[in-house]
């Protein structure tokens, strides 16, 4: 007799097999068989439900970042599945490797006036056509006997590089239709394991032509500035990063989004590159010989100011995709690239400059401001522990914290530069905290907090160990910095009334542990206490919306200003102060 089961309970029983342990997601009538079967795992995957699904895939995201394992989102049809765009094009654009699992209205209703049809017929648009493009794999599963293959490959295409979101969607009368389970059934191929990073079979080795050519250049180069990215997080890789660095004696600089994959506290630590980034990096890439791109492909964030010394110095890349700049591309493996350059180059001694630690650029002073950005991430600094994970959000709050706070030493320090979406850090931190149990630090302006700030609900109903930082300047300070740059002054529907929002979020949710700090020794104090609790907290304080945060585009612009008694900049030279150079949204 043949062993059936349902399709969702198929599926739940794959993803348990590979070690998911938690389904993030908003639920609905198209996706409630689905979360049935969650909960018939007894407990061995957890569904958590979000407020909103754009901060469902973020979860998503923040649990693949922290533990380079696969994330998996769950929602419904028409309005939920439209919500996970943003979020699946920043796990693309970022390369996060996520499954979502979206319901569709039933076959037997396409094209005949479905509530939220998306089967691209009689008029309605499809979904395949949405999805698509923010995917490595989309299929809708018509027929129940296609799961097992669809599944597998859609596994596979998120972890296979270069890796990203894949897409199933359900139709309901397929997710409750049975499955049959026996050796003749046709399931494919067996799921390839969420904690590899080997899907489909080890990495490609480099060419070895292109890797002779490497191994020149890197060779006969006496000083290397080697900058770091983000895929050497994803990849595991960070051992092997730090022993080629050894090898060849190399600084080292590491773009926004991955200052936790190098220790921050090295001799060799010579900052964060880009528009955010520290001179020294400047410095290091003007006598440099040679530039080893490591899991980056350098995009405009991160080669900002460097572009010049970029044209003359030659690059080697190792990254599964070719750099953004021309240079030697080592497209294998990151781990077994890196290894080979280690046994293959001599080894040299260190050719850094003996410096301290990266300088942090200082930014004009506000006439009557209480405390500045500065100020806050030194008591940040302070109070974060040193295991701890660190979600940065968007905005010139994050700009500060990107420059000046050095990352944890065994947390993840996590910016989501795919697509620069505010609110992001809510449901990341909380995806990280419960993937990992360890204290995760969200440092937020007021602007991300509007958006996506509810999700601190979430927080609490799962007891998530985050701390939520949101440092409130009452304004979209990003864009109003912009207009008072670039275009004449500021405008009023970016300027905000003050909004009291530890007050709020106090009243809202009476078991949080929720403090107002007014001075950067209330913040420390504040965020220490909030280190020795077992569930979420919510520190705020408040700043001064024109101050300039260490911003390269805006230090640029300001080069030429003065200050008013009131405190606003005026452009000395309006055209010679726009950032043409350097353009970033």
């Amino acid at each position: 007799m043949r062993d059936r089961t349902r399709l969702v309970d198929y599926v739940t029983a794959e993803l348990d097999r590979i070690g998911v342990r938690y389904v993030f997601g908003v639920g609905g009538a198209n996706i409630e068989d689905l979360y049935d079967a969650v909960s018939r795992t007894h407990g061995r995957i957890r569904g958590v439900v979000a407020k909103h699904e754009f901060s469902a895939v973020t979860m998503a995201d923040g649990y693949a970042r922290a533990t380079a394992r696969l994330g998996i989102v769950a929602a419904t049809s028409g309005g939920g599945a439209m919500n996970l765009v943003p979020g699946l094009a920043e796990a693309h654009a970022s390369r996060i490797p996520l499954l979502a699992l979206v319901g569709q209205p039933p076959t037997d209703q396409d094209g005949r006036g479905a509530f939220q049809d998306s089967s691209g017929r009689a008029g309605s648009f499809d979904a395949l056509d949405v999805f698509a493009p923010v995917s490595r794999f989309c299929a809708r599963v018509t027929e129940p006997g296609s799961i097992a293959g669809l599944l597998a490959r859609a596994v596979s295409a998120a972890q296979t590089d270069p890796r990203g979101p894949a897409v199933l969607l359900l139709p309901k009368d397929v997710q409750q239709s049975t499955v049959d389970m026996t050796a003749g059934a046709g399931v494919a191929r067996p799921l390839h394991t969420a904690e590899g990073l080997d899907t489909g079979g080890s990495p490609q080795p480099a060419d070895p032509a292109v890797l002779a050519t490497a191994l020149d250049v890197l060779q006969n180069a006496s000083r290397v500035l080697v900058i770091a990215g983000e895929g050497v997080a994803g990849a595991l890789a960070r051992e092997e990063l730090a022993a080629l660095v050894s090898r060849l004696g190399a600084c080292v600089a590491v773009t926004p989004d991955a200052k936790d994959v190098f220790d921050n506290r090295s001799p060799r630590f010579v900052g964060v590159a880009g528009v955010m980034g520290h001179r020294e990096v400047e410095d290091c890439l003007s006598r440099a010989d040679a530039c080893l791109l490591v899991g980056t492909r350098l995009p405009v964030l991160a080669r900002g100011r460097l572009e010049t010394a970029l044209t003359t110095t030659p690059v080697v890349c190792v990254d599964p995709e070719p750099p953004f700049v021309p240079g030697v591309a080592l497209r294998g493996g990151l781990i077994g690239t890196l290894r080979t350059l280690r046994h293959r180059l001599r080894p040299r001694p260190p050719a850094c400059p003996a410096h301290s630690s990266p300088s942090v650029l200082s930014t004009p002073a506000l006439p009557g401001a209480a405390t500045g950005y500065g100020a806050a991430v030194a008591s940040i600094a302070g109070a974060l522990p040193q295991d701890a994970h660190v979600f940065v959000d968007a905005g010139n709050v994050g700009a500060s914290v990107i420059h000046a706070l050095p990352a944890p030493r065994n947390g993840r320090f996590v910016v989501a530069v795919g697509m620069g979406g505010m609110g992001y850090t809510f449901g990341a931190g909380i995806g990280a905290a419960l993937a990992t149990g360890r204290r995760t630090y969200v440092v937020a302006g007021d602007g991300a907090f509007f958006m996506h700030g509810m999700e601190v609900h979430t927080a609490v109903e799962y007891d998530a160990p985050v701390t939520f930082v949101v440092l409130n300047n009452n304004a979209h300070a990003m864009c109003a910095t912009r207009e008072e740059l670039f275009q004449g002054g500021a405008r009023t529907e970016n300027l905000f009334r003050p909004a009291g929002i530890a007050a709020g979020v106090a009243a809202m949710f009476p078991r949080l542990q929720v403090a107002s700090a007014d001075t950067p020794s209330q913040l420390r104090a504040a965020l220490l206490r909030s280190n020795t609790r077992r569930g979420p907290s919510l520190v705020a304080m408040d700043f001064d919306h024109r101050e300039i945060p260490p911003f390269q585009p805006f230090l640029t612009g300001t080069s030429g200003t003065t200050t008013n008694p009131s405190g606003h900049l005026h452009s000395d030279d309006q055209e010679q102060t726009h950032d043409r150079a350097i353009h970033v949204g």
